[in-house]
């Protein structure tokens, strides 16, 4: 939803009637997670996806109908051995879409979602697309406070409470709960559509390497930094993809981070230096702080050299065994683009399980949970 977001609340503060459709849950080797949406405007365009085309052709109709009708539908999509091209998931996997048509009137809170996803302050947007009465009834919810129109106070307190936890994870996921909000039982499903930050992306070393992981790293959703001691050559024009760029020791600017709980789990460190007078102090930060990948560019020499020096400065095995170096995937990568490409394909094999190989050389699913 992150995606469209922006385009669904600029045609409905239009007065538009938009049809959506969300992917709410998945099963299987579904190409799309959940929260992908996909938009149908009064004029019949269309914005974003929910299964990267093997279905969009019948949620575009079913929206179409929606919006004419204005009743939620839930309807999933999968494929059977036998019929294969019938209209579903060709790759085998299942998703269920609700499909809403939402307008100023339908989701009054939605300029406060946008304005919380843009300035970067974590927010849930928690639907009910299950229940005997309250299909289409919803909560936003950010840290501190509950919007919406959830009719009872132990349903709400129950979806406030879970949308929190989902939203502090960085999970988009749909919840059961008894027909009044029980923790027990069946009867209302909520999916819980969580936007949470960004995750961040910090390289440091102001070299071309670095310019290339800039682009990639935006590319990929990241809020990108970079980092160098040197004004000369961390310049906003030498780094135009960058969300910013900072001229400080790269380890004075990691701990004053961390200590700002600027920095978490989802965190990536791309230590581009390789400068032992640069790259060691400040591996002696990023090893010992919780992040989701650190990883350091330079030859096996200088990787060598460089375990020698953390040692020596105290780092203990397990702390060291966090240090992706040589940095990235053995793809033959020469040129800046291409090293970005492997370093990008460790990051997203680490976060999601893969092991990196051809998948023509794999068996069993292509798509995984995180860790899988």
């Amino acid at each position: 939803m992150r995606d469209v977001l922006a385009e669904l609340a600029r045609r409905v503060a239009a007065g538009e009637t938009v049809g959506v459709g969300t992917v709410v849950a998945t099963f299987s080797s579904a190409p799309r997670p959940p929260g992908a949406a996909m938009l149908v405007g009064a004029a019949g365009e269309v914005v974003g996806s929910v299964s990267g085309g093997c279905v969009e052709g019948a949620v575009y109709e079913l929206a179409q109908e929606v919006v004419a009708g204005g009743q939620p539908v839930l309807r999933r999509y999968g494929v059977s051995d036998d019929d294969a091209f019938a209209v579903g998931l060709t790759c085998g996997g299942i998703i269920d879409v609700y499909v809403e048509a939402v307008s100023a009137e339908s989701f009054p809170q939605l300029p406060d979602v946008l304005a919380a996803v843009r300035a970067r302050e974590p927010v849930a947007v928690a639907t009910v697309v299950g229940h005997p009465d309250w299909v289409g009834r919803r909560l936003v919810v950010w840290p501190d406070r509950v919007a919406g129109d959830v009719p009872s106070a132990r349903a709400r307190d129950a979806i406030a409470d879970d949308a929190r936890g989902l939203l502090a994870a960085g999970r988009s996921a749909t919840l059961h709960y008894g027909p009044d909000g029980q923790r027990r039982g069946e009867g209302l499903a909520v999916f819980v559509n969580s936007f949470e930050p960004p995750p961040r992306l910090l390289v440091f070393g102001a070299i071309d390497f670095a310019a290339a992981m800039a682009r990639l790293g935006a590319f990929l959703g990241y809020r990108v930094t970079v980092c160098d001691a040197r004004p000369v050559f961390a310049t906003n024009s030498r780094f135009p993809e960058a969300d910013e760029v900072v001229v400080d020791w790269p380890h004075r600017y990691l701990a004053r981070e961390a200590d700002e709980g600027r920095v978490d789990g989802r965190t990536v460190v791309a230590v581009l230096t390789h400068d032992p007078k640069f790259d060691v102090p400040l591996l002696e930060v990023a090893l010992r702080l919780k992040l989701g990948y650190v990883g350091a560019m330079g030859s096996r020499r200088t990787h060598d050299d460089r375990v020698r020096r953390l040692r020596e400065a105290g780092l203990a095995d397990d702390e060291l065994a966090g240090l992706a170096s040589p940095i990235g995937l053995d793809l033959g990568a020469r040129t800046p683009e291409e090293t970005a490409v492997s370093i990008a394909a460790e990051i997203i094999a680490l976060r999601w399980g893969g092991g990196g190989g051809r998948l023509t050389r794999t068996d069993g699913a292509i798509h995984r949970p995180p860790g899988g």
